[in-house]
């Protein structure tokens, strides 16, 4: 599982981009489901079980990941550029990205030792940053990027510790889990969508959302984990090692409770270390989901993750484990009608 979520997590894929994840799930998954593609990018995959669902199921998991979109060149070939997606500035500063062409830059501010005492103790303004690509002039530069050409944190996938560290885990882990679900033998058909632009707004999600209708989905994703010095209780939202994270509710989505507290119990019963999100923040394409049409149920298991949406997010190989067997067993007990 390590070495496909590898494999995810270094390609680039900023959101609205996602071609390069989207052929490299679509090479994995072929000949595994019944797979086609819709206008919006957006994968949808029917696997067929042993047995017909009782209600219809949909796993979710978004292919793009957060990264920034060029939106001017200078005359001195620094490159402006506009956020796809949550950036925070400190998560910017000093940062190397990898454009779509190839081109390799890093995001610069003004110095610090020109700042007068004023500007050292604030973070700069996201227009005032741009990015170094090497380039001696704006012809150069224009040589190696282009005005609405998308870039992502350089790919950094290493082991720390018992830990991984890598850009994007945010969702290429729930990427992987839906691979590796539609290539195992099912017990009931479900469907699995790899969706795009939820870093823009959930958007590919309310497509999906429309155009599968079923009655129930599962959003797996990676969630903030704040399990750091200088945080205590509540506000560490969940704690990396403790397992899949369950959620209750946050900014878009109140998760429907029955769900909720049957994916609790179902991993006290199957010795799935499982924890809850302990604040009410953020959001997943299940703000698409549960309201779309007539309404859908929706329940979202995360992998929880230090440092989310940065060149170095952290996560546990043992978190990723636990949110595959929850996912799975939520898939076969909900269309199995169980739950």
């Amino acid at each position: 599982m390590m070495q496909l979520l590898e494999k995810l997590c270094n390609l680039c894929g900023a959101a609205g981009r996602e071609d390069k994840v989207r052929d490299f799930i679509l090479s994995e998954i072929e000949g595994y489901a019944d797979i086609k593609v819709d206008n919006l990018g957006n994968i949808i995959a029917d696997k067929k079980g042993k047995k017909r669902a009782k209600i219809k199921v949909v796993a979710d998991a978004h292919m793009d990941e957060v990264g920034i979109i060029v939106t001017h060149i200078d005359e001195g070939g620094f490159v402006k550029f506009a956020t796809c997606g949550g950036i925070e500035i400190p998560a910017l500063l000093g940062k190397r990205f990898v454009f779509e062409k190839g081109a390799v830059g890093v995001v610069c501010s003004k110095p610090t030792h020109l700042c007068d005492a004023a500007e050292k103790k604030v973070l700069p303004k996201l227009d005032s940053l741009c990015i170094d690509v090497g380039a001696k002039d704006k012809k150069e530069a224009e040589e190696m990027v282009c005005v609405g050409e998308t870039a992502v944190f350089v790919p950094n996938f290493e082991k720390i510790g018992n830990l991984i560290c890598a850009k994007a885990l945010d969702d290429r882990v729930g990427c992987t889990v839906l691979i590796k679900l539609l290539k195992e033998e099912a017990e009931y058909d479900f469907t699995a969508v790899f969706s795009v632009q939820e870093e823009l707004g959930l958007r590919g999600a309310k497509v999906a959302a429309f155009s599968t209708n079923p009655d129930a989905a599962i959003i797996v994703e990676g969630t903030t984990a704040a399990d750091v010095p200088e945080s205590s209780g509540a506000n560490r939202v969940c704690h990396v090692g403790d397992g899949a994270v369950l959620s209750f509710m946050d900014r878009s989505t109140m998760y429907d409770k029955k769900l909720y507290d049957d994916g609790r119990r179902l991993a006290d019963q199957n010795g799935i270390k499982c924890q809850t999100k302990s604040v009410v923040a953020g959001g997943n394409n299940a703000g698409a989901y549960h309201i779309a049409r007539g309404g859908i149920r929706t329940a979202a298991v995360s992998l929880p993750c230090r440092y989310i949406h940065s060149s170095s997010s952290v996560a546990s190989p043992s978190d990723a484990e636990n949110v595959y067997r929850l996912v799975k067993l939520l898939i076969e007990k909900l269309a199995g009608g169980e739950i």
